[in-house]
């Protein structure tokens, strides 16, 4: 059974940083797109940032300069590193391993992380 499990989540001041890992007991992980989304209370869930089988990455604008997102294949992880937080960035964070396997798209999520900034 496929599972995904964020972690690193916690309380931190404005300015801080955490880095948030997601694990994934996953076949062929390195061919999986892992996008992190966060959900703030009463918000639709967004994108944060991506990185893609190909090792390429992109970022919400409001993230752009502050977190970045790698991966590393053979331990089966992709982290994020959060840097200069703000209260805005205060959330559940969730990872989702994504590619497309023939004509459907195999899709998982993990069950979130929260991550709280105060000022």
């Amino acid at each position: 059974q496929v599972q995904l499990v964020e972690s690193g989540g916690g309380s931190v001041q404005l300015g801080g940083s955490l880095r948030l890992s997601c694990t994934a007991s996953i076949n062929l992980f390195s061919w999986y797109d892992i996008t992190w989304y966060r959900q703030a209370p009463g918000t639709q869930r967004e994108l944060v940032a991506i990185i893609t089988a190909e090792d390429t990455t992109d970022y919400a604008d409001s993230v752009k300069g502050r977190f970045t997102v790698s991966r590393v294949n053979t331990k089966n992880t992709v982290y994020l590193q959060m840097n200069s937080l703000r209260p805005e960035d205060t959330a559940v964070y969730y990872c989702n391993a994504k590619r497309l396997a023939g004509i459907v798209w195999d899709s998982h999520w993990g069950q979130g992380t929260q991550v709280t900034v105060s000022s």
